[in-house]
């Protein structure tokens, strides 16, 4: 995602990666390339749901959005809640 990023955009990328892998599990059989992409995407969702989070918190606390950060996969992947 770029510099000016807004919620329809990172929603529309969650979109993307969905729509790729629903056609990764219809495939039937699913090749190891095809669970490392899986991995990758699973990552990559985490990422963007963690940044659209932020942007409405920020946003619902009076702040500029657009002060949210795509953050590391490591921080989004070992958050502990």
């Amino acid at each position: 995602m770029g510099q000016h990023t807004t919620d329809t955009i990172v929603l529309h990328h969650i979109e993307g990666l969905v729509a790729e892998e629903k056609e990764l599990y219809e495939k039937g059989e699913i090749s190891d390339a095809d669970k490392q992409r899986l991995g990758k995407i699973n990552v990559e969702l985490d990422r963007c749901w963690d940044l659209l989070r932020q942007r409405r918190a920020l946003r619902e606390f009076g702040r500029n959005p657009d002060d949210a950060e795509v953050r590391s996969a490591k921080t989004v992947e070992n958050y502990q809640g």
